[in-house]
């Protein structure tokens, strides 16, 4: 039962760590993604269309990257270079990631749509490690987006804070005007970390596709864009942290899994709502205490 719950919560945290990863770069260097949601929505159907049509989870994937990418740079654009606001922006780009994806699906699929699953991703093995009692089935025995997104956090960590594209990045969502006049690009920064944030929310959608349900639903992304925007808040900005804050809502989104199959006297509307209960309890408590960058959210025009 433990071993079971366990698996389960990393398995429903790795495409949250994906998505927050990658807006956890964005908002270092000064921007806002809330069209994260429509970028997960897009990547989850490509990568569904790629596998049922191509007849292969790798193409899936491709796809995938390829279209959260195509939207990011869309984004890009819109908020960088053009400083529109970055909320209201990402609030367009979600509108149009539902509607996109609604007109194509039934367009493909009909109406009604068609019952279809597409192939799942391989579980790999790890050889020996995964025979460790308890921890070997819950950490080793994962398909490959799993040890990508546990991959990734120490990756961030190290880029972020040990490199000097790092410093870059954070110093333009810190101070964008004197990163500039010391002679970094804002615009070129901000645009690698969406971009890069693009591939990560790409596979993250992928993974719902491809990892969990092995089919496309309108809407499958049910949220999970803005609960990877309270995980970063979570996190207090930094990868270990946001790691152990997604790892906390997987686990709730596993729980309410798991109350539903035990048949408690509780309405499944309610469990249904636990994670995003929990999404309004982090932004209200924590909001006001974490330290969040100092251009967050600020349109940059260079003088």
């Amino acid at each position: 039962m433990l071993e079971a719950f366990l698996r389960s919560a990393i398995a429903m945290a790795a495409p949250l760590l994906l998505a927050a990863l990658g807006e956890l770069l964005v908002e270092h260097s000064g921007v806002i993604n809330v069209g994260i949601e429509g970028l997960m929505l897009t990547a989850a159907f490509a990568a569904m269309a790629g596998a049922y049509f191509g007849g292969a989870p790798a193409l899936g994937l491709v796809l995938a990257i390829v279209a959260a990418v195509i939207l990011a740079a869309a984004f890009a654009t819109i908020v960088v270079n053009v400083a529109v606001n970055q909320v209201v922006a990402g609030t367009a780009l979600n509108v149009f990631a539902l509607g996109l994806t609604g007109v194509l699906y039934r367009r493909l699929f009909g109406v009604t749509g068609t019952a279809f699953t597409v192939a799942s991703l391989p579980i790999w093995k790890i050889p020996l490690l995964n025979q460790i009692p308890l921890i070997g089935p819950v950490l080793f025995q994962q398909n490959p987006l799993v040890y990508a997104a546990l991959g990734l956090v120490p990756l961030c960590w190290f880029a972020l804070f040990r490199t000097r594209w790092g410093m870059e990045l954070r110093a333009s969502g810190e101070r964008p005007e004197a990163a500039d006049a010391l002679g970094i690009s804002v615009y070129r920064k901000r645009w690698q970390a969406l971009l890069i944030a693009g591939v990560l929310t790409g596979l993250s959608g992928a993974y719902l596709t491809l990892a969990y349900t092995n089919t496309f639903i309108e809407g499958m992304s049910a949220g999970r864009g803005f609960v990877a925007l309270a995980i970063v808040i979570l996190g207090r900005w930094r990868p270990l942290g946001v790691a152990i804050s997604a790892l906390l809502f997987g686990a709730a989104i596993a729980l309410q899994f798991f109350l539903q199959a035990s048949l408690l006297a509780i309405p499944y509307q309610l469990l249904l709502a636990l994670p995003y209960l929990l999404t309004i309890a982090v932004l209200a408590i924590f909001k006001g205490e974490a330290e969040s960058p100092g251009a967050l959210g600020e349109p940059y025009v260079r003088p």
